[in-house]
């Protein structure tokens, strides 16, 4: 024992133990996120969903897997045998993609699943789930129907408004490397009107330029100012989509107050309605898993974008100020929809006891696949 009457270091941590703690929120993990880091949407739905748990108090860690099949088994054998070393976690909430193997990981499991990319041999594994998390009424339907317990959390996207930026009235088209966005009724259209104004198309460099007066097709490498200095910069941003999960270049051509111009057809139209945004109507549709592929031709392109031009400055600023609205209405109202939809399984109950070796043998037995 320190005989000294000041505060030498060994009394202070000794005191310290008794001292009155300002209380801070626990942000120690409870929820895992689950996805495959794929570079674009799934990248940018981990880190949205990242960043909403811990604007509303809730601790959470990511658990990306790649592309390579051998480093998915290793991960999975880590998350299994982590959580027999360790505990398992509260809760693991899986975007889009579901890797079997991790589902004994986690007291309880959710799905935020992309209805269109549901593959077959995940249907199986949907009663393994506690809830399915939506992000569109179109996928509350769709899964309710199936007899999942859902839970409609919508989603969000990133703010990409930049009021410092000139808008100019042109066309913006963001492709990307994605072969659902409507583009080639897109530029079909273009080429049979060279009287309308500039389109600019955003595409992978591993297509053919497109040559003509008023189309500027960007192939080359953009990054991220670049991108959002184009999105403020368009009076009209031109989305035609085939198919959605949730459609992120949708929420981000809202989010700049521009007239959004999209498919009339689920979920794209719960994006944007007549009230924020102009909607064009497809030639035909089919399934794609449990979603919607929808067919958009140049026709339907060249009458929205007919009506588009129309419209007078009073009536693009009236739209776009909606869908500005209703952006930020949307972003903020998100974390709190997540944590509501999450709060049943993080309250459920006290941790389950191991069960030994029982457990430990159907921890370590081989699984066929990464999913």
């Amino acid at each position: 024992m320190c005989s000294s009457r000041h505060l030498c270091p060994c009394r202070t941590s000794f005191m310290a133990l008794f001292a009155p703690v300002s209380a801070q929120p626990d942000l120690s993990p409870r929820v895992r996120l689950i996805t495959r880091d794929n570079g674009v949407g799934l990248r940018r739905d981990l880190t949205i969903m990242s960043r909403a748990l811990s604007g509303a108090q809730i601790g959470s860690q990511a658990l990306a897997f790649g592309g390579s099949r051998l480093g998915n088994h290793l991960r999975q054998a880590r998350t299994r045998l982590g959580a027999l070393a360790t505990g398992r976690i509260e809760t693991q909430v899986f975007l889009e993609r579901i890797y079997r193997s991790c589902l004994p990981a986690a007291r309880r499991n959710l799905l935020v699943p992309n209805p269109e990319w549901m593959l077959d041999k995940w249907l199986p594994l949907l009663p393994r789930f506690e809830g399915v998390l939506c992000k569109t009424r179109h996928a509350e339907r769709v899964f309710g129907a199936l007899g999942c317990d859902t839970r409609y959390i919508g989603f969000t996207s990133e703010d990409r408004f930049d009021a410092g930026v000139v808008r100019r009235r042109a066309f913006l088209h963001v492709a990307g490397r994605r072969t659902a966005k409507g583009t080639e009724a897109v530029v079909q259209a273009w080429l049979r009107h060279p009287e309308w104004p500039t389109l600019t198309v955003v595409q992978s460099r591993d297509v053919p330029r497109i040559v003509a007066p008023n189309i500027d097709h960007r192939l080359d490498y953009l990054d991220d100012a670049q991108l959002r200095q184009l999105q403020n910069a368009h009076a009209f941003h031109l989305c035609p989509s085939e198919a959605e999960g949730f459609g992120h270049y949708l929420v981000e051509a809202l989010s700049t107050g521009a007239v959004v111009i999209t498919t009339d057809g689920e979920p794209m139209n719960e994006l944007v309605t007549p009230e924020r945004g102009l909607l064009l109507q497809p030639s035909a549709q089919r399934a794609m898993a449990l979603g919607t592929r929808y067919r958009v031709d140049a026709e339907a392109i060249e009458e929205v974008v007919e009506r588009a031009l129309s419209l007078s400055p009073q009536a693009c600023a009236a739209l776009g100020e909606a869908a500005r609205t209703f952006f930020l209405d949307n972003d903020a109202a998100f974390p709190h929809r997540l944590a509501l939809a999450l709060q049943p399984s993080l309250d459920a109950g006290t941790p389950v006891p191991r069960r030994g070796l029982a457990r430990l043998a159907t921890a370590l037995l081989p699984h066929h696949g990464p999913g």
